[in-house]
Order: structure tokens, then sequence, then C-alpha cells
């Protein structure tokens, strides 16, 4: 049984070799948690677990197009036999958990040292079960290590409500004994009431959206965990006052240890850790027609209803008068892609529709420098954001929306921090203008609007399929625009150049009747099923174990 083998045997997650081996290689059970170094060489091995983002990971969501389609949104998804998200290694990151918090209890170590790292542990243990519950739902909890005889193994699933308290309590035990941020770059204070802010605000929503009831007591939670971190003064929004550039700078940084925008960061390094990640702009899928037209005109208002939106016959007139995150997160005409090292330049001409850099016409260049040197090392070491003061603040804005308690002031410490950064018009209360477009018409206006801003300020940061699922908005992924790249008509396909032969790189990207690019030849809309909102158990643990229910249309 996979899930028993992973609860019952010594194991770690395997995604950084180094710090896996080293409470194994280095040290013997015997001397495991004699002194402070044994403690941080064991709790090591889960930080390569922690969510970095980095910046093309919505492609699970109506904000980014794959090259090829995506089985699960397809709707073609079949119950797994075995895996699934219920293997061995899928169970051993919690299991290692509870392996140290039973361990960790040596009478020479001081009461305070234990706790700090029993915090570290609790906090990866809640990150690691909330995982667990987005995916499947009701899951077991276990609060220690088992054995092969243990009767807990043969448990039914605990309700999702069940979990997330412990998991709440986890990270309230975090929260309370984790030191404030050090040079060592480990998890801290601020950084467990962040992922309490995500977490809570998550299951909140997703309590209400799906009519479970108690949602209020999360979202309480995430709206206090915000304030805290809000409060505490440590953090800002960086700007350097160049609204035309801030946003795409935020993302390229090698250092961001004293950017005050960051809680907690990935840090990279060339020739030590890389993410062996190219950094040139491009990486072959590209955002969706869906995002694009989330962006806002200048004057604050939705392209539906404002008289700057110049239309998108052209990317020139698309990208005209828009919100200037919009040029920061996508390559568009006039955009330097690659800075040579004598300091010429080579700017995008045309989008780069038809090649592999992107498959919409709309390419990510969020998070990719243009340093020619930087590119071809195909080694990135800009550091990854973890935990981000910019998605605090949208977590609190949008709590206190869904709690009822909404205000100007709010507002203005949280959502209007983002906009000032890239000089964007303040959201006001009173004179919020209506999208006749909106995809949420069955919620308040300052919630759709707070849900724009979230979408635009986080595109593809890995946030979005999270979010849908959360808000009970899967329907969303049927929109055709999802799967929908730029316009490209027969007058601007005219001006690509050709080859000695006649041929332009466009000539094959296929088009629907009015132009729009598509990115799949044999489906013009992803098929969302209700089901979809959790993922199945495999088949194998719900013959190993007869208390496990299959999750509802599976």
């Amino acid at each position: 049984m996979a899930a028993i083998a992973a609860l019952i045997n010594v194991s770690s997650c395997k995604r950084d070799e180094l710090l896996d081996r080293a409470p194994q290689d280095k040290l013997t059970e015997d001397v495991l948690f004699k002194t402070e170094n044994d403690l941080k060489l064991y709790v090591n091995q889960f930080y390569t677990s922690l969510p970095v983002e980095f910046s093309d990971q919505d492609s699970q969501s109506d904000n980014q197009v794959p090259n090829s389609i995506n089985s699960f949104l397809a709707g073609t998804d079949q119950v797994p036999g075995s895996g699934g998200g219920w293997s061995a290694g899928d169970w051993s990151g919690i299991r290692a958990c509870n392996y140290f918090l039973r361990k960790n209890a040596d009478p020479q170590l001081g009461q305070d040292i234990k706790n700090k790292y029993n915090a570290e542990v609790r906090f990866f243990r809640a990150m690691f079960y909330w995982d667990k519950v987005v995916r499947f739902g009701d899951v077991p909890i276990y609060e220690t290590d088992l054995n092969e005889t243990s009767p807990e193994l043969y448990n039914p699933r605990d309700s999702h409500k069940k979990v997330m308290d412990f998991v709440l309590k986890d990270l309230d035990f975090a929260v309370a004994n984790l030191a404030e941020p050090t040079a060592e770059n480990r998890v801290h204070k601020y950084a467990a009431l962040a992922l309490k802010s995500r977490i809570a605000l998550w299951e909140g929503t997703f309590r209400k959206y799906h009519s479970l009831g108690d949602a209020e007591v999360f979202l309480q939670a995430a709206a206090d965990a915000s304030l805290q971190i809000i409060n505490s003064g440590k953090y800002d929004i960086y700007s350097t006052g160049k609204p035309d550039t801030d946003y795409n700078s935020l993302f390229i940084q090698d250092d961001l240890t004293k950017n005050k925008e960051n809680i907690l960061s990935r840090i990279y390094i060339t020739n030590i850790s890389t993410t062996n990640y190219s950094r040139g702009a491009g990486n072959g899928n590209g955002y969706s027609k869906s995002l694009i037209e989330s962006y806002l005109c200048k004057d604050g208002k939705p392209i539906s209803v404002s008289p700057l939106y110049a239309g998108d016959d052209t990317p020139e007139n698309e990208v005209k008068n828009r919100d200037p995150r919009y040029p920061q997160t996508i390559a568009t005409p006039g955009f330097i892609i690659t800075i040579n090292e004598n300091g010429s330049t080579a700017k995008l001409e045309k989008p780069n529709i038809g090649t592999s850099a992107t498959s919409t016409g709309y390419q990510v260049i969020k998070g990719r420098s243009s340093d020619v040197k930087l590119q071809n090392a195909n080694q990135d070491n800009i550091d990854r954001f973890i935990f981000r003061y910019a998605e605090v603040l949208l977590n609190y804005a949008e709590a206190k929306a869904e709690l009822g308690q909404l205000t100007q002031d709010i507002l203005d410490m949280s959502v209007n921090k983002l906009r000032k950064r890239v000089g964007m018009p303040d959201m006001s209360l009173a004179s919020l203008t209506a999208d006749p477009n909106t995809p949420f018409p069955g919620i308040s206006l300052p919630l759709q609007e707070i849900r724009r801003e979230r979408r635009v300020e986080l595109a593809g940061d890995g946030y979005r399929f999270k979010d849908l699922l959360r808000w009970r908005a899967g329907e969303l992924i049927n929109n055709p625009k999802t799967i929908m790249g730029m316009k490209l008509t027969d007058a601007y396909k005219a001006t690509y150049p050709k080859d000695a032969n006649g041929k332009s790189q466009v000539d094959n990207v296929l088009r629907d009747a009015q132009g729009y690019v598509r990115v799949y030849p044999n489906i013009t809309a992803r098929a969302w099923d209700n089901k979809m909102y959790l993922y199945p158990l495999p088949k194998d643990q719900l013959l190993l174990n007869k208390n496990f229910k299959q999750n509802p249309g599976w």
C-alpha cells in the first residue's frame, strides 16, 4: 500500500538530493536530535518543497495556454490505478514531519530551541496537509509516524474542516514560536503569517462558495494574519518611481534579500544553486486572450466601456492605454528581448507567433531577463518569491470584502498600493465602473474588481487555478478565450517578413473565422465538469482501505 509505505518508512522529499541525504548520511538515529545543528540538518530537507513562483505556473487555468492540451482540463483524465497524488512520495513529507516531532525530545536541548524547530516543521506539515485538502478534500490526519501494525492506517478520511482546523493549529504554533526574519533565510514568523493568510483565505472562500458553512472563522483568520504583517511595518511594495518598468524589474532581481516586498524567497546563486531555467524571454506557452482582456485601461475602466480602448486588430493597438502591468508581463512590439554584451539591443518587432517562443502570441516576459549572457547560460540565478507582500495585501482586501467589512481605507492600504506602483488610478468605492463582461456577475462590484486586481498582479505565479477552485468558478475554464490567442488579421499577417521562398513564420498559424489564433486544432473550448473540484483517489487505495470512499463523480 503506497500510502502505508510512506507512513512507516523514514523518508523525505527527493527534490534536492543534497539536503535529503544530510539527515541520513551524516547522522544516525542514535545521535540525530542531540544538538541544534542536528535539528537544522533534518529540517533542511523540507525547504525544497516551498512553493516558488516562476511566472509560468498558470497553464492549468484560464490565464495561460500550454502548447499541448492539459488532459485534466480537457476532461479526458481517468481515475488512476495508483499514484495520482497519493503515492508513498506524496505522503513522505508528512511522515518525515511527524517523525521529527516525535524524536525531538532530548532533555539536553532547551525547550526554546526545540520549539523553534518544531515550529518550522509544523509550518511545513500545515503546508503539506493543505496541499492534500486542495487536491482531495477529506484526507486522514496522522499526528505521529506510524508502523505497519498501526490501526490508524485503515481509518476513514477525516473531514475537510477537521483537517483544516488541524492545519490552522499547526500554523498558530508556528507563528507563536518562530523568530523574526534573519539572514539565514529560514522560515520565520511573518512567513508563517503569510502562509496562514493564504490558506485561511482559500479555506474561507472555498467553504462559502461550496456552501460548507463556517466560512467566517477562516476569513477572519486570513484578515487578521494579513493585518499582523501589514502592521509590523517590515514590508512594503517595491517601487523606484518608474511605473513603466518597476513591476517587471521586481521579478528579475538577483538579490531579493533587501527588497521590502520580499517576505520569503528562494535564493539562487550561479554555480551553486540555480534553476537550470532559461532567463530568456518566452518559454513555449503563452497568456490567454481571457487574461489579456482583464487588464483595465489607464482611466481605470474595463475595455468594454473605456473610450481609451483601441481594439485588438494589431498588438500595438491592443496594448495602447492599458494598465502598465500588461506590457511588463506580456511581450509587445518594442519590448527589448535581448541586451547584448556590447550594449546593443534587439527589440521585438512583432509577436513571436508561429515559433516555439509562444503558443498564443502573448509571450511571457514576467520573470525573464533580457541579459544575453544569462540567456545563453540557461541557468537562471534570479531569486524567486515564495511569499510576496503584494499577495498579503490582496488577501487582506479580499477577506475584508468577503466579510462585508471593506472600506476605502482598506483599499488604500492594499489594492491601491499596487496600483500606485504602476501609475494606475486608485480603486474608489464611490466611483467603480461596472464591467458588462465580468466573469463574476453574482458578486459585489468591489469584490469583482479585487478579483481582477488579483488576477493581473499575480498573473503566471501559480495562484489562479486554486482561486477558481475556491470561488467555485471552474466553469470559466469553458470560455473559448481561455485557449485563444492574439488576433492575427490578414492585414497584420501580411506585415511579417517572408523568406526567399516567399514563406513567413505565420503562414501555418491556425486561426478562427475572426482571425484569432487557435492553439489546438481539434478543440475550440476546454471541458469543465464539477467533479473536477476534487481529484480522484487512485484505485489501489480504495481496494486496500475499504473505509475510503471515492470523490463524487469519479
